[in-house]
C-alpha cells in the first residue's frame, strides 16, 4: 500500500482507492457491482456493518469510470476516540466480507435493479441526460454501449464477484489520511504589485457579436397555474393531500410534511435521526433496510428549524408494499439503547467537527448570529448534558406520536388521486382529529443599528467576509427589480462586483453580492455580500466592496445584458415534477397565490437604468451591516476593520451555542 498524510484545520477523514482498467472493460464493470454491494445507501455491507451499526462516523464507497483508468474509492470519518487507521481497517474488513461472499444471494440482482432505478432518475432531467452524453463522448463510447451497460452486469454471478474481489483488492491501494493540525513546510509567496485592469463593458468581440446576432425562435416561458398544475384533495380525517401526476415513468415520491421543527420541539430532529437505527417487533434494524431495498424503495426523515419531513421514494408498482412497511416502522419502532448511545457520541463528534469547518463557521453559525444576534436558531440545540440524558423510550414515543399531529401529504407519482387517497386511508395511521402543532420558540431578526464588525479567529492564510444588512419584510413588489439587480450587480462572471473586485483589481478569489428574498412573509429581505480574499488584501477588498455597494457603476450595455439574462432564465426554466408542489408551498408561505415569475417576466422589459438606480438607492446604498470576518487574528488588519464600526471577537462557543 501507499500511505500518505495531509494536515489542515478542519475535521479528519480518510480516502483509499484501488486503480483498475478504463471504461468498457471487465474490471470497470465488476467494480460497479463491488461498489454497490459494499454501499448502496441502504443495504450494502458498509451501509449495515459500519453506518447503521455506527461503527464509524460515516463511510461510503463510489467509483470513477474513466477513459484510461478507473478507480474504486472508499472514504470514512472517525467517531469519538477512533483513529483514521482504525477506519481504514474497518473498510478493509468489509472488503474481506465481499471476498468471502458475506452478503445475501439476492443482493447482486437488487443492486443491478437499483442501478437501473438510478438511471431512470438520471434520465428524468436534462442535466442527467446531457451529462451521460458528454461522458460517452469523452470516453469515446458507442452510445448503444453506454445505454445498455447496466444490462451487461447481469452476466456476472456472485462467485464471479467474489473471485474478482479476491484477485484485485489486495495490498494494492493508496490511502490518504487527512489529519487535523497545522500544515508543515508552508511556502511564502511574495505578493506582486498588481495594477488594475480597466473594465471595458461597452465593446463586444466579433465572436460575441456573431453569437448574439444569430436568429432564433425564443423559447416561451411556462408559468405554473397552481389550480391546474396541482391537485388538492383530502383524506377521510380532513388532512390535505397535494399531488402532481408522474406521466413519464413509474417512480413516486411521498412526503408527510409537518409545520413543526426544532423551534417547536428541540428533540424532534434527534428522534427522527434515531429512526434510521431502529428495527421493530418484526424486523431487526438491518432487516428492515434490506426489506426496503428488495422492493426498490427507500425512506428518509429529518427536521429543520420549522418543519419535519417524512419521505419515501421508489417504484410505484411497490407503493402498497412500501407504505405498509414504512407505516409499520413508524408505528412499531423499538428502542435500541446501544444505538442511542452511539448516536449521541456521533452527534457530539459531529458538533466538534462542525467547529473545525470554516464553511460551517461563517455560513452557518456566524451568519445566523449576524441575523439574530445572541439568541439565534442555530444555537437552539440540546446541551451536552441533555444529550447524554436522552431517553430512548421517549424518542421512540415521539416517532410513534408524530403522525398524530397536523400534517399534509404530498405525492408525485403515477397514481390517480382516487388511488392514492384509498391507499392512504387504508395504510396511513392518523387519528380522526389530529393534534395541533405546538407553539414554537420565537427568534427575532435584529435591527442593524450602525455597522458592527465581528470576527472569529481561525487558522487559515485567507480571510473571508460576509456583510449582512436587514431590509424590509418580504415584499413581492420588489422581486423584478431585485432579479435585475442581482444579475447586473453581484451575480455571475459578468456582474459589476465580479468584474471590479476580481477581474480588474485581483482583490478576491471569490466574490458576490445579492439582494436576498426570504421564503416566508414574516421574514426580511437582506443585502448580502461575500468576499474570499488573501488576509493581506482584506483592507483593500472591503474598501472596494463598500464603495461598490454605495456607488454602483452604471453601464447601459451591461444593464441590457442583465435584463436579457434574467428574461432568458425565466423563458428556459421549467418547474416540473414534485418541484411544482414545493413551489406552491413556498408561495403559500409568502402569501402569494400565483407564480411570481410572471410578474418578473412582464416587468423586466420596461425597466430602465433609472429604475435600477432607484432600487439601489432605496435598498442597498448607505446600509448598516453586520460584518462577519473569519481568519487568523495575527494576519487580520484590525485597524482597517475598526474603520467600519466596533470590532468584537466571537468565540466558537458564542456562535455555535456549545
Amino acid at each position: 500500500p501507499i500511505i500518505k498524510e495531509v494536515t489542515g484545520p478542519d475535521a479528519e477523514f480518510m480516502y483509499m482507492a484501488y486503480r483498475f482498467d478504463g471504461v468498457d472493460t471487465r474490471e470497470s464493470q465488476l467494480i460497479q457491482l463491488c461498489d454497490m454491494i459494499l454501499a448502496n445507501s441502504t443495504a450494502g455491507i458498509i451501509d449495515l456493518n459500519l453506518n447503521q451499526a455506527q461503527a464509524v462516523q460515516n463511510a461510503s464507497s463510489f467509483t470513477y469510470i474513466l477513459t484510461d483508468y478507473s478507480a474504486h474509492m472508499l472514504t470514512g470519518s472517525t467517531k469519538q476516540g477512533q483513529t483514521l487507521e482504525e477506519v481504514k481497517d474497518l473498510l478493509l474488513a468489509q472488503i474481506d466480507s465481499l471476498k468471502a461472499g458475506a452478503f445475501p444471494d439476492w443482493l447482486p440482482e437488487a443492486c443491478i435493479n437499483d442501478l437501473k432505478l438510478g438511471r431512470v432518475r438520471q434520465f428524468d432531467n436534462n442535466r442527467g441526460r446531457t451529462s451521460m452524453m458528454v461522458d460517452a463522448f469523452v470516453q469515446r463510447r458507442d452510445w448503444s454501449e453506454a445505454v445498455n451497460e447496466i444490462d451487461e452486469l447481469k452476466k456476472f454471478s456472485k462467485e464471479d464477484i467474489m473471485n474478482f474481489a479476491k484477485e484485485n483488492y489486495t495490498d494494492n491501494y493508496v490511502a490518504v489520511y487527512k489529519k487535523t493540525g497545522e500544515k508543515e513546510n508552508d511556502v511564502t509567496v511574495v505578493k506582486p504589485e498588481i495594477t488594475p485592469v480597466k473594465v471595458n463593458r461597452e465593446d463586444a468581440s466579433p465572436f460575441l457579436t456573431e453569437l448574439t446576432g444569430m436568429k432564433f425562435d425564443p423559447i416561451q416561458p411556462r408559468f405554473l397555474d397552481y389550480e391546474k398544475d396541482i391537485n388538492e384533495t383530502q383524506l377521510a380525517n380532513g388532512a390535505i393531500v397535494r399531488t402532481v401526476k408522474n406521466e413519464t415513468n413509474g417512480l413516486f415520491s411521498l412526503y408527510y410534511l409537518f409545520d413543526m421543527g426544532k423551534d417547536n420541539n428541540s428533540k424532534i430532529d434527534l428522534a427522527l435521526d434515531y429512526l434510521q437505527f431502529l428495527g421493530t417487533d418484526k424486523y431487526s434494524p438491518s432487516e428492515i433496510q434490506q426489506e426496503f431495498y428488495k422492493i426498490g424503495c427507500d425512506f428518509s426523515v429529518f427536521a429543520n428549524d420549522e418543519r419535519s419531513y417524512v419521505i419515501m421514494n421508489g417504484l410505484d408498482e411497490n407503493f402498497d408494499k412500501g407504505i405498509k412497511l414504512f407505516e409499520h416502522l413508524l408505528a412499531n419502532a423499538t428502542a435500541e439503547e446501544e444505538a442511542l448511545k452511539n448516536m449521541v457520541s456521533n452527534e457530539l463528534k459531529s458538533r466538534s467537527d462542525a467547529k473545525l469547518n470554516k464553511g460551517n463557521i461563517l455560513f452557518g453559525a456566524m451568519s445566523s448570529y449576524a441575523q439574530y444576534g445572541t439568541n439565534s436558531p442555530y444555537k437552539n440545540i440540546l446541551s451536552e448534558e441533555e444529550l447524554m440524558n436522552l431517553n430512548a423510550e421517549e424518542l421512540v414515543s415521539m416517532i410513534k406520536d408524530l403522525t398524530n399531529f397536523e400534517h399534509r401529504v404530498l405525492y408525485f407519482g403515477p397514481k390517480s388521486e382516487e388511488e392514492l387517497v384509498a391507499a392512504l386511508n387504508e395504510n396511513h395511521k392518523m387519528p380522526e382529529t389530529m393534534k395541533p402543532i405546538p407553539a414554537g420558540k420565537e427568534f427575532v431578526e435584529q435591527e442593524n443599528e450602525g455597522t458592527k464588525v465581528y470576527f472569529v479567529d481561525y487558522e487559515m492564510k485567507q480571510a473571508e467576509v460576509m456583510m449582512l444588512s436587514k431590509k424590509e419584510l418580504y415584499n413581492p413588489k420588489t422581486v423584478a427589480a431585485a432579479a435585475i439587480f442581482n444579475e447586473y450587480f453581484g451575480g455571475g462572471m459578468g456582474s459589476i462586483v465580479f468584474q471590479e473586485m476580481r477581474e480588474s483589481k485581483a482583490l478576491a478569489y471569490s466574490v458576490y453580492s445579492v439582494y436576498r428574498s426570504p421564503s416566508d412573509s414574516s421574514k426580511s429581505h437582506y443585502t448580502m455580500a461575500y468576499i474570499g480574499t488573501q488576509a493581506d488584501k482584506l483592507a483593500e477588498a472591503m474598501a472596494g466592496m463598500t464603495d461598490l455597494l454605495n456607488n454602483m457603476p452604471e453601464s447601459e450595455k451591461s444593464f441590457e445584458l442583465a435584463k436579457k439574462a434574467a428574461i432568458e432564465k425565466i423563458r428556459t426554466e421549467r418547474i416540473t415534477k414534485a418541484s411544482k408542489i414545493f413551489n406552491y408551498e413556498t408561495a403559500l408561505k409568502r402569501g402569494v397565490e400565483y407564480d411570481l415569475r410572471k410578474d418578473i417576466y412582464e416587468a423586466i422589459p420596461n425597466m430602465t437604468m433609472a429604475d435600477l438606480k432607484a432600487f439601489h438607492q432605496e435598498y442597498i446604498q448607505g446600509g448598516n451591516y453586520n460584518i462577519m470576518v473569519i481568519g487568523k487574528k495575527e494576519g487580520l488588519d484590525m485597524g482597517a476593520l475598526a474603520k467600519y464600526g466596533p470590532v468584537q471577537a466571537l468565540t466558537l462557543e458564542e456562535v455555535f451555542g456549545y
